[in-house]
């Protein structure tokens, strides 16, 4: 397998959405993992420089776009849900939801002392994923490439992790992001080997869709979540 500078930004970028908990950390990670997908099927001998002399593909355009609509709706999302209000615009039955914000906050300050605990299991987890996107290529090859399937093993099996480790609705959202990318460079491999139909822009931008469409309804998810509990952290949900 052959390692450049595209694929080692997608491994960087998925493994820090899957070890990290900051959203302004993974929000950015995720708009430069869109960027590294970008660029590595730009470079694919299967995908044609059709946007004049800079070299630059149809399909790399896509997925820029796409990761730059997605980063911005998460990224709007995250900042609607950690604003702060002031007290003076907020009646009694207002402040009194601050406080119980104000609470749940301070349950996860005191307990940042604990949260190292919690990054032992999504690193031994990337660890494992890693390992298993070096090995099942050579197993199991999919794509034409053993750089591709690397790649989108790593991407789906990075974005299944985050969704099992998330701590909150933005975290799981950005698993699911990671698994239809995965899913999306698979489909570009696969499709544009001899024997298939080959690259057809509508089925990629339709694809495009469907992950800024799973955007918006991670937000809408989220400013239920935060509308019922006034925080996105899912361990609010079990407390009584």
């Amino acid at each position: 397998m052959t390692l450049d500078i595209w694929i080692i930004l997608l491994g960087i970028s998925a493994g820090g959405i899957l070890l990290l908990r900051d959203w302004r950390l993974t929000v950015a990670l995720l708009l430069l993992n869109y960027g590294a997908l970008a660029g590595l099927l730009n470079e694919q001998p299967f995908v044609r420089p059709d946007l004049g002399q800079a070299g630059l593909s149809s399909l790399a355009l896509i997925k820029l776009i796409t990761g730059v609509c997605t980063t911005l709706i998460l990224a709007v999302t995250a900042l609607m849900f950690s604003r702060d209000y002031g007290l003076e615009d907020l009646d009694e039955f207002g402040q009194a939801e601050l406080r119980r914000a104000l609470r749940a906050a301070a349950r996860q300050r005191s307990a940042e002392t604990l949260r190292l605990v919690d990054y032992v299991f999504p690193f031994w987890s990337g660890i494992a994923a890693l390992v298993a996107s070096i090995v099942l290529p050579i197993i199991y090859p999919i794509a034409p490439s053993p750089s591709l399937d690397f790649a989108w093993y790593w991407l789906a099996l990075s974005g299944v992790l985050t969704m099992a480790t998330a701590s909150d609705v933005l975290k799981i959202g950005l698993g699911m992001l990671l698994c239809t990318s995965g899913i999306d460079l698979l489909y570009s491999a696969v499709i544009s080997a001899p024997a298939a139909s080959g690259l057809k822009i509508m089925p990629l931008l339709l694809l495009s869709v469907v992950q800024i469409l799973l955007a918006l309804a991670i937000a809408y998810l989220a400013g239920i979540v935060y509308g019922r509990l006034k925080t996105l952290a899912i361990s609010e949900l079990y407390r009584g």
